[in-house]
């Protein structure tokens, strides 16, 4: 089973941009889909954006236009660059395989507020 680890979180202004960073304990390149996820406090974890072993991305009708999904399988990485921000983004930021395996790593936290 694929151990993967989140980062690029952070506090960020309303309109600003993050990169978040997945780095996968062994080849990814096999694993079809790889999709990001967000917990926001009280919510229930939602799907964001996924994207094929192909590059082939999909997105969540709240991040259409804003948020880019990138994938490199060479690197095992997946990438979730996420420009103008807003309040609600805020949310703890995971990625796991699409669809989600039971196994969740510990997130990174994204933050936006003025």
């Amino acid at each position: 089973q694929v151990q993967l680890v989140e980062s690029g979180g952070g506090l960020v202004q309303p309109g600003g941009s993050l990169r978040l960073s997945c780095a996968a304990s062994r080849n990814i390149f096999n694993i079809n889909h790889m999709g990001w996820y967000r917990q926001a406090p009280g919510k229930q974890r939602e799907l964001v954006a996924a994207i094929t072993s192909g590059g082939f991305a999909t997105y969540a009708d709240s991040v259409k236009g804003r948020f880019s999904i990138s994938r490199d399988n060479a690197k095992n990485t997946v990438n979730l660059q996420m420009n103008n921000l807003k309040p609600e983004d805020t949310a703890v930021y995971y990625c796991n395989v699409y669809p989600a395996s039971a196994s969740w790593g510990q997130g990174t936290q994204v933050t936006v507020s003025s």
